[in-house]
């Protein structure tokens, strides 16, 4: 019922109004009325609402229903506030020269609040249609036209009156009523309240959760706006705090024929399987649902409760409700109003020497009571905690309606003025009301709603003894939940001190993602992310993959940095290489100058002459290239390293082949050699085959190295976590046909070296050139077979000690013996010495 029932109603009004005349609203309010300058109506629900016989709509009469006890405690509070007020014994002299007088009504169902409302509109009337003319002359004592309503007492009696005053711009103060919708000034232009928003409730409901972790819940609503609407907004929400609904129910009105619906909605409970519920409805239909789950043993579950029956006796007084388990609350926090209890035992002793036959119900009088009233201050009410939160609600909406009268009227000069106020005048100053109660301020924000938060509570039973602990509180700016676990006593503690658990799957291990197994995030199973990828918590079901650079093992929530494998300048080993290289490098240099000196000898002319020098500027250039192998790659030493050490070698190679035939060709061959050998021999045959041979690998690895060159690159697969900083193409087409080039010449030198081993000995190097050659293959094998099964910096130093151990092979192999000869024996380095070694040969051969 909102635009549309209120619309409905005022017709019906109209109806009523033209038939009968003018509304007897004095009986219709079955309450008191006070008579006043200013007139404030009062909507308390005096009573339950009685049942109804009839499907139509019709206004019962309140009278036939129950009492109620929470609604008179509230209506004595709107007494009480406006008794200090016009005493000028509150906290300060509000009104002075004025006196404020009430309506009350009781608001026992939703079309008794809908005709406080149409009664509060009609005493406006012919001013508001333009019959009665507005002057100042009208205000008199007896113009008793309410200026503002405080109440009524939930949302879904509140929606239609709210609509119904908000078209007049008359002030309406609610102390219960928080539906989120009421927070529409759109809609609800002159509604205010005194309790908090819905919205609010619902954020506090959800912080609940997410502190305990209970993300597999059921919500439970009443049917009606209180109830539908906090559901839908906390299912809405819930979500995006990674909580779960598994089960939305919506408890209907009793009756009779309603008892298989609660039923089911008990078995529906006990079939999702949830350990925790929201309740979110009001007392009664509460009240109706637990019996049910009484009924069906449904115990060890922790309930949460919305404001409406978290403290109410009402349910804690329903036998068996201990059974249920554990039972939180959102509660309005606890006000207390100083002097009420005082106030409400001066009532009932009043009304206790009161003689209801005597009661004269004529409208002049200044307090007007009905004898409803006066039997129910003889039920002697007791005053609990949740009646005096509310009543502080109440009280607080009386202050701010005569704070905003006190403006209105100018009192702070001094005696208010004396003239009439109209509702939308007081709406004005009401929006900017601020005053302070108990010391926290009171005011209204932009929406119409107090800036409070609320305590959060826990049910507390001592045998059969029902009492209520504050456990923490919410706050709304900014969101914030306080609770002190200690103090809740939790169903299963005569096992435990632990929190009970309401999740629909455990959460998954570290570096597992999940994979949903129904409609809710909620459930799922666990799988580990695999090794290069890693869980991001922000997406929990995807197992990322790592960056290029990075790396992760299985089961990992992050990637880490992969190792960068290179032959740093300062690494030790590769320190201890550049000693090596220093050496070899001494060792070539030394023998070249040595050689230099020595070039006219025979043990240098036997060795090649001048050949011997480019042999060992060959070897020098060989151990040279092993720096291309030092620190982070570069361009130039990518093309140089490979090129530079096959070319030098190859000359150096070059040089002992065509040296080994020469001289097998004149020991074993000279008889039977061309005329065309001859020619070769003494036309520098020798030095232009060398220069052939060295210069054909030079352009393949030219052509090599131009087609396709090499760069330095990152090999980010051969190790998972290591990044292997090398150059590009290493094992290219081009690179093995170089390879295959300089095996075939290493063939034949050694094919050559081997024919001559039976020569003499001043010219058979076949032992030492098969030794070189020997540990020159050697060496290359076993760095191919390391390079084949890891890279790494021990690699590298491998690939560097191939080559220079390739450089000392040859030396050792070929120049050590003649330095040797050369500096230490030199009695063998003479023609004699060499002519003797031959006519020896000679004579052997024969």
């Amino acid at each position: 019922m909102d635009v549309f029932g209120a619309v409905f109603l005022s017709l019906g009004w109209l109806t009523l109004h033209l038939a009968n005349g003018a509304l007897d609203y004095i009986s219709q309010g079955q309450g008191l009325q006070l008579q006043g300058d200013f007139i404030l109506a009062g909507l308390f629900p005096l009573h339950y609402e009685p049942g109804s016989t009839s499907s139509l709509p019709a206004l019962a009469d309140c009278n036939r229903g129950k009492a109620n006890q929470h609604g008179y405690h509230l209506m004595q509070a709107m007494r009480f506030a406006v008794e200090e007020i016009n005493n000028s014994t509150g906290p300060q002299s509000l009104l002075p020269g004025v006196k404020l007088g009430y309506q009350m009504y009781d608001g026992c169902s939703k079309s008794a609040a809908v005709l406080a409302a149409v009664d509060l509109l009609e005493h406006w009337g012919p001013l508001i249609s333009g019959t009665q003319r507005d002057t100042e002359a009208n205000f008199t004592h007896s113009d008793q036209r309410g200026v503002a309503l405080i109440g009524p007492d939930s949302s879904s009696k509140t929606l239609t009156p709210a609509v119904l005053l908000g078209s007049y711009l008359i002030p309406q103060i609610s102390y219960e009523s928080s539906n989120e919708k009421l927070s529409n000034k759109f809609i609800y232009p002159s509604f205010f309240r005194t309790i908090p928003s819905d919205k609010n409730q619902v954020a506090a409901m959800i912080q609940l959760l997410v502190r305990f972790n209970w993300t597999w819940v059921a919500v439970l609503s009443s049917d009606n706006a209180y109830g539908l609407d906090g559901m839908q907004s906390l299912a809405t929400q819930a979500p995006d705090s990674g909580i779960c609904v598994a089960y939305q129910g919506i408890i209907p009105a009793y009756s009779d024929d309603k008892k298989q619906n609660m039923r089911d909605i008990v078995q529906n409970l006990l079939k999702t399987k949830v350990n925790t519920i929201v309740v979110f409805s009001s007392k009664e239909e509460f009240g109706y649902l637990v019996p049910f789950i009484i009924e069906e043993k449904m115990t060890d579950k922790v309930w949460i409760g919305s404001e409406d029956w978290s403290v109410s006796s009402f349910i804690s007084s329903i036998p068996g409700i201990q059974s249920i388990g554990t039972v939180l609350g959102v509660s309005i926090k606890y006000s207390n109003i100083s002097g009420f209890q005082e106030f409400e035992a001066k009532v009932l002793e009043d009304a206790m020497d009161q003689d209801v036959s005597n009661v004269n119900t004529n409208s002049d009088n200044d307090c007007l009571q009905s004898t409803d009233v006066y039997s129910l201050a003889r039920m002697d009410f007791p005053l609990e905690k949740h009646d005096v939160t509310s009543s502080a609600n109440v009280y607080k909406a009386t202050y701010a309606l005569a704070h905003a009268l006190h403006q209105v009227l100018g009192c702070d000069l001094g005696a208010c003025q004396r003239r009439r106020v109209y509702p939308w005048e007081l709406l004005t100053w009401l929006k900017q009301v601020q005053f302070t109660f108990q010391n926290t301020s009171v005011y209204f924000d932009a929406n119409g709603d107090p800036p409070t938060g609320y305590d959060i509570v826990c049910w507390i039973w001592r045998g059969p003894n029902w009492s209520v602990r504050e456990v923490g509180s919410f706050s709304p700016n900014p969101i914030s939940l306080t609770i002190n676990a200690d103090l809740i006593e939790w169903h299963n503690s005569g096992e435990s001190s632990q929190v009970p658990q309401s999740i629909c799957s455990p959460p998954c291990p570290s570096g597992h993602r999940k994979l949903l197994t129904g409609q809710h995030t909620c459930c799922f199973d666990c799988l580990p992310c695999p090794a290069a990828t890693f869980l991001n918590l922000s997406d929990p079901t995807t197992c990322q993959q790592c960056l290029s650079e990075e790396w992760a093992p299985p089961s990992s929530v992050q990637c880490l940095k992969r190792t960068v494998l290179l032959l740093a300048w300062d690494d030790p080993l590769a320190i201890a290489l550049l000693f090596f290289l220093a050496s070899c490098l001494l060792m070539t240099s030394s023998s070249a100058v040595i050689l230099l000196l020595n070039l006219n000898t025979p043990v240098a002319k036997s060795a090649g002459g001048r050949t011997c020098l480019l042999m060992l500027a060959a070897l020098t250039a060989a151990a040279m290239s092993s720096l291309c192998h030092f620190g982070q790659p570069s361009p130039l030493a990518c093309i140089l390293k490979q090129l530079l050490f096959m070319f030098s070698f190859t000359v150096c190679l070059a040089c002992i082949t065509v040296r080994s035939l020469q001289v097998v060709c004149i020991f074993k061959f000279a008889s039977k050699l061309p005329p065309a050998y001859d020619k070769w021999a003494k036309k520098n045959g020798p030095e232009i085959t060398i220069f052939l041979v060295s210069a054909t690998l030079l352009v393949i690895s030219v052509l090599r190295v131009a087609l396709d060159p090499p760069k330095p690159s990152q090999d980010l697969d051969f190790y998972h976590d290591s990044i292997v900083l090398e150059c590009s193409n290493t094992l290219s087409p081009g690179s093995a046909i170089e390879l295959g080039y300089v095996a075939l010449l290493s063939i034949l030198c050694f094919s050559f070296s081997y024919m001559g081993k039976d020569l003499p000995a001043n010219y058979n190097e076949a032992k030492s050139i098969t030794f070189s050659l020997m540990v020159y293959m050697i060496s290359w094998m076993s760095f191919f077979t390391l390079y084949l099964i890891s890279r790494g910096p021990f690699t590298i130093a491998a690939y560097v000690f191939a080559i220079l151990f390739s450089v000392l092979a040859f030396f050792w192999g070929y120049f050590l013996p003649k330095i040797y000869i050369i500096v230490l024996k030199p009695e063998m380095n003479t023609t004699a010495h060499f002519q003797n070694c031959i006519q020896m040969y000679t004579m052997s051969q024969k």
